[in-house]
């Protein structure tokens, strides 16, 4: 090719000519831009980023209680991380303005959210019960103080987040009115509370323990300081997301940002009771960040859910988040499955009612449960049964007793017709969770039990028998008892308040028992976060008026955690 000398400009000393430094340097230019451009498409191209990008931009932030208004102050200044960014042009969510109007939002609720005089009850019975259960939260023993973090640290994650005692209980505390201990709670959360752990995390448990507990600590006190925590923590949250399905994985290192896939489950699936358990804590962090990006991962999730084949209606428990396929076809209400179908009919009843998808997602799901899991007994018990590619395995687990709960607080916004079917429905599985109770020798319910070879609601198996505190349960009867105002219910409760004092409480707090048909109870010695959490807090619920964190304006995580409803305007 023959370049032509432009008229009075003379080759430089390099022997190349203008016209021939322009199209060299375009080139130049053009190939720059590919490079650097294409590490923001390529997956998995973080490492490559972090290289190149500036240091305020990309470098990982040593979360303590000092770096928070550091990382909020990234939050309010940047759009949402280049890796992370939200596509869609509708989306709100490249405003990641914090400014969220704690004031406004109070004015939002119907009631007050401790009610007239905290949900105190008149009657003198009743009282005495929920003081009882006021006892009953180990934050009484001073002396325990230190060993929350340590014995009472059940969800350490084998190096990942500590103080899971803490945060679990913060609303509980605040909700009893025990503000000397939730005062000492929240010191720790400020000053010792590190969101930056290498370790080995469950996405799922981070979320609905600690991004659930920051959350209603929040929304009850309005404590600035666990809003800056939970959404440091939220952001932190977000490469799990990064699959070629945006399915998330189900473990993360916090620190690192890497996150992959339990090592126990099939094929490095997802779990459907993990991934789609996410919904109403990241609901909220958009609404505390303005940032949408929370709310499309989770959208996300429930688009793949809608467009993939069910079979016969029903949601089995492992997904591939490589390929957006199920694994295995193994249902279950239980284990692996349950607070999936919980957060469909509370994402409905946390958006005021206008969260359509999440209502059809979960009848269509109550339906296809009904007409394949849920079975009579020969003794005439309702139970939930597990399904496992058409064949039936006749074992209802303590975790599924929530169900009774789930069922009727959706009874009113099924069709009409079906208000009474779906009232006795929980009604029957609450009544069966509580004969798993009943028919043991501690009057607490085993890890599951079973519907066959003549057993009826009992442990068959040594493996089954043991009970840890769990909250499934009263959870059930705090809900009947809010419905229905049944007066069994709280007297269910009452029982298995004297059956947790009788078999449960230890020295230092209460334990697990590893068989409830034992006469002589043997401890296994640990305090699960769930019981302060959850246990202590449905009993103490039950035992309050109905003003006390009203279902008009609240909806509880599947941790217990109060999340308000986000009322229309």
């Amino acid at each position: 090719m023959v370049f032509r000398k432009l008229p009075g400009v003379s080759a430089s000393g390099m022997g190349l000519r203008l016209s021939q430094k322009f199209v060299f340097l375009l080139f130049l230019s053009g190939l720059v831009t590919l490079c650097f451009g294409a590490l923001f498409f390529l997956p998995d191209s973080v490492r490559l980023k972090r290289i190149f990008l500036s240091k305020t931009e990309s470098q990982p932030v040593t979360v303590g209680s000092e770096n928070d208004d550091m990382m909020l102050s990234r939050s309010k200044t940047e759009s949402a991380s280049k890796d992370e960014k939200v596509t869609s042009s509708s989306n709100q969510g490249a405003n990641t303005d914090t400014s969220f109007d704690y004031n406004k939002f109070k004015k939002c609720l119907l009631k007050p959210p401790l009610g007239i005089e905290h949900g105190k009850p008149s009657d003198p019975q009743t009282l005495q019960r929920r003081e009882k259960v006021k006892e009953c939260d180990v934050w009484h023993c001073k002396s325990l103080y230190p060993l929350v973090l340590t014995v009472l640290c059940p969800v350490c994650f084998a190096g990942g987040l500590r103080g899971a005692s803490i945060v679990d209980s913060l609303d509980t505390l605040y909700i009893m009115g025990l503000m000397d201990e939730y005062n000492d709670a929240k010191e720790w959360v400020e000053t010792s509370l590190d969101l930056n752990s290498n370790g080995e995390a469950s996405l799922f448990e981070v979320n609905i323990r600690y991004v659930g507990g920051l959350l209603s600590a929040y929304y009850l006190t309005g404590e600035e300081m666990f809003k800056r925590k939970v959404m440091v923590l939220g952001e932190k949250l977000l490469p799990a997301f990064n699959t070629p399905t945006g399915i998330p994985r189900g473990v993360i290192n916090l620190g690192s940002g890497t996150s992959w896939s339990w090592g126990w489950a099939s094929a490095g699936s997802s779990i459907l009771a993990e991934f789609g358990t996410l919904h109403l804590e990241f609901v909220h962090l958009s609404e505390l960040s303005n940032n949408g990006i929370y709310t499309e991962k989770v959208m996300n999730i429930r688009k793949l859910l809608n467009k993939i084949e069910k079979p016969h209606g029903l949601y089995p428990n492992f997904l591939s988040p490589v390929s957006g396929n199920w694994v295995q076809h193994h249902v279950s209400i239980g284990g692996l499955g349950d607070s999936f179908y919980e957060y469909l009919i509370k994402s409905y009843l946390m958006s005021d009612k206008t969260d359509e998808e999440a209502k059809k997602m979960y009848y269509s799901a109550l339906e296809a449960i009904e007409a394949n899991l849920v079975q009579k007994s020969p003794g005439g018990l309702t139970y939930m049964a597990e399904w496992r590619g058409g064949i039936l395995d006749h074992k209802m687990g303590h975790l599924a007793c929530f169900s009774g709960g789930m069922v009727v607080i959706g009874a009113d916004d099924g069709a009409p017709e079906k208000r009474q079917h779906y009232l006795d429905l929980a009604a029957e599985i609450t009544h069966t969770c509580h004969e798993s109770y009943s028919r043991s020798a501690t009057k607490l319910g085993p890890e599951a039990f079973r519907f066959d070879g003549g057993a009826e609601a009992t442990a068959t198996r040594l493996s089954d028998r043991y009970y840890i505190l769990r909250p499934e349960v009263i959870e059930s009867y705090m809900y009947m008892w809010r419905l229905t105002h049944d007066p069994k219910y709280r007297e269910w409760g009452w029982e298995a308040v004297e059956a947790l004092e009788k078999h449960c409480r230890v020295e230092a707090g209460f334990s697990g028992i590893r068989d409830v048909y034992a006469q002589t109870v043997s401890h296994d010695n640990m305090q699960q976060s769930f019981f302060l959490s959850e246990t202590l807090k449905y009993l103490y619920l039950l035992f309050s008026d109905d003003d006390l964190l009203p279902l008009e304006d609240w909806v509880f995580n599947t941790e217990a955690h109060p999340l308000p409803v986000v009322h229309t305007e």
